[in-house]
This record gives C-alpha cells, structure tokens and sequence, in this order.
C-alpha cells in the first residue's frame, strides 16, 4: 500500500494562504480573528515542517520567495475549492457573497483594516476580499469587483468617484532634523536620499517640485516596493518621504514622523484615493461596499476638518 504524504495543520496553510494573499501577517490575523504573532508562529512551523522558507522578511513588509510562489499557487487554488464548495453547501439565507477588491497594501493596511469592523457587522453575509497589487485591477474585465486607486483620475473605461483628497508634505524621522544639517529651504533636501514607491504613472515628487519651484533632477532616489517600505524606511531614518498623511496620520501625530519642511505643504484636489468601479454596474454587495466605503471615507473627512 503507497503511503499518502502527511499534511501540514490546516491552522498553519491558513496562516500561510491568508498572509501570502494579502502580503500581510497584519492583514492575515484581522481576517483569521488572531493575532499576528499567532499567524507569525503557525507561517514559521508550516515553513519548518516544508524545510524551506516561504517569505522574505523585510522590515514590517513580506513578500514570497520562489519556493513561497510556487508553493502559494497550489495551496490557494485549494482554499478556493474549499471556499466554493462550502459556499454552495450552505443553505441560501446564510449563503455568503464575495466581493473582490483591488488597492495598494500601504492603502490597505494603514486606512481600510482598521474600519473594516463595523462594515463586517453591517454586512456579515458578505466576505470581502482584499487584493493588494501594485499594478492596476481590471475592473471592467472582472477581475476585482470595485478597486480603490491612488493618482488623480481619469483612468478610462470606468466610473471613478474620489473618496479622500490627500495632503502631501515632505516628512522624516525626528532624528534627521537635529543640529546645522536640518533642510531649511527646498534645495536642502538634495542632501538626502528622497524615498519613493513603485507606481506606473510617478507623480507625488515632481508635482510637489513643480508647485514650489524646486529643482530636484539631481536628488538621489531611492525606489522602494510598496508605500508601507517607503513608511518604514523615513521611520527608520534612511531619508525624507513623500507624506500621503491620511495614511501616516498616527506617525504624525506621536511624533515618530515631522514634516521636513512644515510651510510646503500640497493641497491639490484631484490628488487622492479614489473609488473605481465598472461602467456595467455591480451586484447588490459590491454597492453595500460601496455606500458602507463613501460613507466612511466622508465621516473622516468630515473629522479631520473639525
């Protein structure tokens, strides 16, 4: 009789599906209800169990090494089975509907996780489905069911609704400002290394350079993966950042975080966060979505202005 290879706990490829998915152990305990040192523990045995490691660890931010991708592409395809079938088995009335959502991870983790509560208690029938990308969701393809952007609009062959206007300020750790050296005028910052994220269409730098007349062709760049590096980065003092302070809003108010140059501050209204959805219309979840999102984004909008 062939024997059949001995699975890893279920708890653990949870663990693992869950944080390879979101490229978040944070993200992937909210959505386990555990904490994140438990997804941490549960990751760090299924990669013990398989000998190999399945995550790069860098700072606060994963990302999946080869053998993580490889091995990702398998595990998911069967927590998505099981996810079918265990929504066809239900009975109608608890019968549950996915809605998919393509944003960026920064977005993800330091603005939407955090609401995400009440909209669960609202709407428990519906398993909303984060999908942190860097590139741009196909909405009209159906590959997400509404998609929360970063620019400045415009993207073709949707409906684009912004939700927050984002305010921009050069930003760094404390540490950085201390003694003769602090950046007293925009030039100054030619000193630093400028810390920048990963973006099809780059424009946070330049338009800020552009409003108050600052040369900044010779700075040295640092281009990082994702917005929450660019985060950790400044936090660490490796250089000055492009403050989206919707997202940075509690590093700025402890402190962690200070504006370089506090009287440049960008306020332009087309700059945000965006709501994209299809021209075609969506299901009745994707709309509770919706409204539960615009509702929540004016609230704190509604806030910061009070």
């Amino acid at each position: 009789m062939r024997t059949v290879p001995q699975l890893p706990p279920l708890l653990a490829l949870r663990a693992f599906e869950a944080t390879a998915r979101l490229l978040s152990f944070s993200l992937a305990a909210q959505e386990l209800f555990v904490t994140q040192s438990a997804v941490s523990h549960q990751v760090q045995k299924l990669e013990a169990d398989l000998g190999v490691a399945l995550f790069e660890r860098r700072a606060r931010t994963v990302g999946l090494t080869m053998a993580g991708q490889a091995y990702y592409a398998k595990v998911h395809a069967a927590f998505e089975l099981l996810r079918q079938g265990t929504s066809e088995a239900r009975a109608p009335f608890t019968r549950l509907t996915t809605v998919t959502v393509g944003l960026l991870a920064s977005f993800a983790t330091r603005w939407l996780a955090p609401r995400l509560q009440s909209f669960h208690s609202a709407h428990p029938n519906i398993d909303l489905q984060l999908q942190p990308e860097i590139a741009l969701a196909d909405v009209c393809g159906g590959e997400v069911d509404v998609a929360i952007r970063y620019g400045r609009g415009g993207w073709p062959d949707v409906h684009a609704q912004q939700l927050i206007p984002e305010r921009l300020s050069v930003v760094c750790a404390p540490a950085l400002l201390a003694g003769a050296n602090r950046p007293r005028q925009p030039q100054d910052l030619l000193r630093y290394p400028l810390l920048t994220s990963r973006s099809r269409q780059p424009f946070e730098w330049d338009t800020w350079a552009n409003r108050f007349s600052v040369d900044l062709r010779n700075a040295r760049t640092v281009q990082l993966h994702d917005y929450n590096i660019v985060v950790e980065a400044a936090l660490a003092g490796q250089g000055i950042a492009m403050g989206r302070h919707h997202l940075i809003s509690l590093q700025l108010a402890s402190g962690a975080l200070v504006q370089a140059l506090p009287d440049m501050v960008l306020d332009e209204p087309r700059i945000g966060w965006w709501l994209v959805t299809p021209k075609a219309g969506m299901s009745k979840a994707a709309s509770a979505f919706c409204a539960w999102l615009t509702e929540t984004a004016r609230q704190g909008v509604l806030t910061r202005k009070h």
